[in-house]
């Protein structure tokens, strides 16, 4: 059976979180919260049994739903988790969309060069093409 990373952590239990919200909401089953969560109830069943985390857009939905604070609602499920790590990589430009806004900035500043260039050479010869 495979678990995901956060099962390692001996605190970790969406269970809890999970019947917390069943009693707040005064739910009778899991069935009942994955309707008022709007996911399909194999998410909740695989959550239950560690095969699936507790996701942000998840997390969100139980903000929405209980008006809890996502802080609580981790803190309930027993993560306990303060940094989010984010790869130095993230938010940057891949290098590709780096060097074709390159090549794109560096192309309209040699059109703007040749617009008044050719202008004048206009100016010169009338409106008639030669």
């Amino acid at each position: 059976m495979a678990h995901h990373a956060l099962s390692s952590q001996e605190s970790y239990n969406p269970n809890h979180l999970l019947d917390i919200l069943l009693g707040k909401m005064q739910l009778k089953n899991d069935a009942a919260l994955s309707r008022m969560l709007e996911v399909a109830p194999p998410v909740i069943s695989k959550i239950r049994h560690h095969r699936l985390p507790v996701g942000a857009s998840l997390l969100i939905r139980m903000h929405e739903v209980t008006g809890m604070s996502i802080r609580d609602l981790r803190d309930l499920m027993g993560d306990r988790r303060t940094k989010y790590r984010l790869s130095d990589a993230q938010g940057r430009p891949k290098p590709e969309e780096k060097a074709a806004k390159e090549a794109a900035a560096q192309q309209a500043a040699q059109q703007q060069q040749a617009q008044p260039q050719d202008q004048s050479d206009a100016s010169k010869s009338g409106n008639y093409a030669h």
